[in-house]
């Protein structure tokens, strides 16, 4: 294993097994193909032919958008192909830097293959030994990467909340850490990637975020998708990247991404460029 290994594992996945999804005339997301054919049965919302998906050009609106594709997961959902609703929407754009074109629910967004964006929160410690990192543990129950290593705070983005506002509101809900406190985090850049899971395709833009902590503060979940928390030394935080697939599979990509930041990964590994290229799509 490798933490090259770790970078591939979020770029899985064949672009020939999807058609476009547009709305607006704008391609917002990927439908795999072989699901397509179930939404024929929605074909006062979708065009369907054999080059994309888009919906009607009669949904001329943000509202009217979110409202017809509401109506299509809410009846998926009750078909059983939707793994669970969480009912939270995502916004969903054409362009990352371009208001939303509609707004979806969380659990629908793999399904159609729209854009995720998520706040990915570096905790760290400098202690005289050097660089520690707090590292969660996913409660067993979540819904996805039950049981792996996470960050001390992350989250995805919902509609209609600043990125600033969710990141106090993850910090508080899975770390106890006051506003005060969390408002620190400093914005540090982006990791983007595409990759093919169970749940679909997951399309994301995460905003990472580094916040140095007092060596006297220790973590504590309130809101039960954490069971323990751990402050390991940074070397340790790459041994366990290095020798499988521990960490949720993101949230490897973010440790990498402080690694490098930080110096802890250098030039002089050959795998260097690989690995600082592989943390981004193309812009």
């Amino acid at each position: 294993m490798s933490l090259r290994d770790r970078i591939e594992a979020c770029r899985r996945w064949t672009p020939d097994d999807y058609l476009p999804f547009r709305a607006a005339g704008r391609q917002v997301g990927r439908i795999r193909k072989d699901f397509a054919p179930r939404l024929q049965a929605f074909d006062e919302v979708f065009d369907l032919g054999p080059e994309a998906v888009a919906l009607k050009a009669r949904y001329a609106d943000f509202e009217s958008r979110s409202a017809a594709l509401r109506t299509v997961v809410l009846a998926l959902d009750a078909d059983g192909a939707i793994r669970r609703l969480r009912n939270e929407d995502y916004a969903v754009h054409a362009d990352w830097s371009e208001p939303p074109l509609l707004r979806l629910e969380r659990g629908a967004v793999p399904l159609f293959g729209t854009s995720g964006l998520g706040v990915h929160v570096n905790g760290f410690v400098r202690k005289p030994d050097g660089l520690h990192l707090w590292v969660g543990r996913r409660a067993k129950d979540k819904a996805t990467a039950p049981g792996k290593l996470d960050h001390i705070v992350a989250g995805g983005q919902p509609y209609g909340l600043s990125l600033q506002e969710n990141l106090i509101k993850e910090a508080a809900e899975e770390a106890s850490i006051p506003a005060d406190l969390a408002a620190g985090a400093r914005p540090v850049g982006v990791v983007s990637y595409i990759t093919a899971l169970a749940e679909g395709l997951r399309h994301d833009l995460l905003y990472c975020y580094d916040l140095e902590l007092p060596a006297d503060f220790a973590p504590v979940c309130s809101d039960g998708e954490v069971e323990a928390f751990f402050l390991w030394p940074i070397a340790r935080v790459v041994e366990v990247l290095e020798a499988g697939d521990d960490f949720k599979f993101n949230v490897a990509l973010v440790n990498i991404d402080f690694l490098i930041r930080h110096g802890v990964i250098g030039p002089e590994r050959p795998d260097y460029p690989a690995l600082a290229h592989g943390l981004r799509l193309p812009a």
